[in-house]
C-alpha cells in the first residue's frame, strides 16, 4: 500500500530523520513508539503526505485519513458544518457526509452537540471531531498521530475498536503513542523512533493473550487462530499474533468486554 525507502528529513543543519525504511500492508497496523521530539510527527507528517522528505523516496498512492498531532480546533464552525465540508472535499455527497458525520459523533460521544462550535470544545471534545473527519471518507490508510491525547476512557475504547475494525476491513492504520503498552496492545508491527532511526521495538511474539468477559456461549475454540481457552472467572484466549485482530474484531461483535490484550502469552494447546 505504502513504501518508504531511505527517506530522511532535515531542518537546515538538523537531522531529524535518517533512511527511514518502512512498509505498509492493508490490514495491518503498525505503531511507532518514540519519545517527544523524536521525529515521530515529521514521520506521520511524511507519511500522510502533507510533507516531503528530504531524501529517499515514498511510492504508493492510498485514500488517506490523516490526524494530526495538533488538531486545528480554533475555528468558528460546528462540528458539524466542518465535518460535512470536509466530507464534501472528500467525494461524499452532503446528506452522506451529514449521516456519517453524525453517526460518528455519537458513537464517540461528542460532548456539547454537533452545532457547538470548534473553538468552544474542549481539548478531547475537538479531539473526536479530529478523529472523525480522519475515518469520515473510510481511507484506505488511516494515520493517526497520538491519537489518545486528551480523549476519555470511553472514547479511548472507541478508537481502539476503530483501529481494529478498519484492518480488519483490509484498511491499514499508522499510529503514534509514546506508551509501549499502548503501541503493542493495537499494532501488529511495532516499531521505536530514536536518533532519527526506525527499528522494530522488539522481536514479535508468535501468540498473545485475550481476556474476555463473555456470555459463554461463543465456541472460542472453533475460532481460527486460537490456540487454547481457558474458562475461570473470565475467558482467557491464547491467540496466533496473526488472527489477533480478526478474533479482538469477533469478540467486539458479540458484545464481549475486552479486559486485556497481553503481547506475552502462556504455553497451552487447543482446549
Amino acid at each position: 500500500m505504502l513504501e518508504l525507502a531511505g527517506v530522511a528529513k532535515r531542518h537546515g543543519a538538523l537531522s531529524v530523520l535518517r533512511g527511514i525504511d518502512l512498509g505498509v500492508r492493508a490490514g495491518e497496523a503498525v505503531g511507532i513508539c518514540g519519545a517527544n521530539g523524536s521525529g515521530k510527527s515529521t514521520l506521520l507528517r511524511i507519511i500522510a503526505g502533507v510533507s516531503r522528505p528530504s531524501g529517499g523516496t515514498v511510492a504508493g498512492r492510498p485514500s488517506i485519513g490523516y490526524l494530526p498531532d495538533r488538531f486545528p480546533a480554533r475555528q468558528r464552525m460546528s462540528a458539524r458544518a466542518y465535518l460535512c465540508h470536509l466530507g464534501r472535499i472528500s467525494g461524499l455527497s452532503t446528506a452522506e457526509a451529514r449521516t456519517r458525520a453524525a453517526d460518528w459523533l455519537d458513537r464517540f460521544a461528542l460532548t456539547g452537540g454537533p452545532d457547538t462550535p470548534l473553538r468552544d470544545l474542549s481539548k478531547g471534545n475537538a479531539q473526536k471531531v479530529g478523529l472523525v473527519q480522519a475515518v469520515l471518507a473510510e481511507p484506505e490508510l488511516l494515520v493517526l498521530d497520538e491519537p489518545w491525547s486528551g480523549l476519555d476512557a470511553d472514547a479511548r475504547a472507541v478508537l481502539a475498536e476503530v483501529i481494529r475494525e478498519s484492518t480488519a476491513a483490509g484498511a491499514a492504520v499508522v499510529f503514534t503513542d509514546h506508551r509501549r503498552d499502548v503501541v503493542h496492545s493495537l499494532a501488529t508491527r511495532s516499531h521505536q523512533l530514536a536518533g532519527g532511526r526506525l527499528e522494530l521495538l522488539e522481536a514479535e511474539t508468535g501468540t498473545c493473550r485475550i481476556v474476555l468477559r463473555d456470555s459463554g456461549t461463543e465456541d472460542w475454540a472453533a475460532q481460527p487462530g486460537v490456540l487454547a481457552v481457558h474458562r475461570n472467572r473470565h475467558v482467557e484466549l491464547v491467540v496466533d499474533v496473526v488472527e489477533r485482530e480478526s478474533v479482538l474484531l469477533r469478540a467486539i461483535q458479540r458484545g464481549c468486554e475486552v479486559l486485556a490484550v497481553d503481547s506475552q502469552a502462556r504455553e497451552g494447546s487447543r482446549s
